[in-house]
């Protein structure tokens, strides 16, 4: 594992190329080789899933926009064609932690694709400062990310590698949100599963951050397509256990008897990064179960 050890992080010269060419520079291979450095523990110890028996690659394929949309797929050596899970990263892009559960699902049978949703601004992967990673986070709007899911999907679509109708979708924190989301959006999703994605506006949102943060999940669960499986930690500060059995009863009212958050009572926020000191090892390794089990049962049959 690369440890960065510059409380500043890398030079700017290094973590910001131009528009024009960070596609190209990103389709190249030059995602960020290590960690993110804002959240990793020097102490952790991360899962390091080879490449033994999979393809890896980055690759770019236009958006809606007209931009080329950076990505990391890993996927079983053979012709296929495999099943395809689109993986939604956390605030720091597509890191080591993201092409390592990409891996992770290529090792289970399953087509990763990891989109770069933030560099269009600037990778955030590099950078130490929260308050420029938010910046960056907060440029990607609702639109803008459901256009790169649909370009990621068109991308999937003509792959011969990829069972384009067997499609699934899981995220972490800000893309555990965007899993519920894409799955309010888009009927080619077969199953979703989300991460502690937050679910409604916190209680002291001004209105400018609720507006911002629409549609939210509370209020899309009525036009969930598939089944969504959450993954949701009891002691998670930022997402109240109230609003996660607010969000289950959207989802039985609904009739979507096939959706439902776990609640881990003593996890917190984060607890399947395993680069992270909120790593809960056993948690993670039930929530990495559920959801295999999710997507062997929509995926494979």
């Amino acid at each position: 594992m690369t440890l960065i050890t510059r409380p500043e992080g890398l030079s700017p010269d290094q973590i910001a190329p131009s528009r024009r060419s960070l596609g190209v520079a990103t389709a190249g291979g030059l995602f960020f080789a290590a960690y993110a450095p804002a959240a990793l523990s020097q102490s952790a110890q991360p899962i390091a899933t080879d490449a033994a028996g999979l393809v890896t690659q980055d690759a770019a394929y236009p958006a809606p926009d007209g931009f080329d949309l950076p990505a990391y797929i890993a996927r079983p050596e053979g012709a296929g064609p495999f099943p395809v899970v689109i993986v939604m990263s956390e605030i720091f892009g597509v890191h080591e932690y993201i092409r390592d559960v990409c891996r992770r699902l290529a090792k289970a049978g399953y087509a990763a694709v990891a989109p770069a949703f933030f560099v269009r601004v600037q990778d955030p992967a590099p950078l130490s400062d929260m308050q420029a990673i938010q910046r960056i986070v907060g440029a990607a709007s609702y639109e803008q990310v459901m256009g790169d899911i649909a370009a990621t999907l068109d991308w999937v679509g003509a792959q011969s590698w990829a069972k384009a109708d067997k499609v699934g979708i899981t995220g972490f924190c800000w893309g555990g949100k965007v899993v519920w989301q894409a799955m309010a959006r888009f009927p080619t999703l077969d199953a979703g599963v989300a991460w502690y994605g937050r679910l409604s506006p916190a209680a002291n949102a001004t209105d400018d951050q609720k507006a911002a943060g629409r549609p939210w999940p509370i209020d899309l669960a009525g036009e969930v397509k598939a089944p969504v499986l959450g993954l949701y930690g009891g002691q998670d500060s930022g997402i109240p256990n109230d609003t996660v059995k607010a969000m289950n009863e959207a989802l039985k009212v609904a009739g979507r008897t096939d959706s439902q958050i776990v609640l881990y009572d003593d996890a917190p926020h984060g607890f399947h990064a395993d680069y992270r000191a909120s790593y809960r090892e056993a948690d993670a390794k039930d929530g990495w179960r559920r959801l295999l089990e999710l997507f062997d049962s929509r995926l494979k049959g």
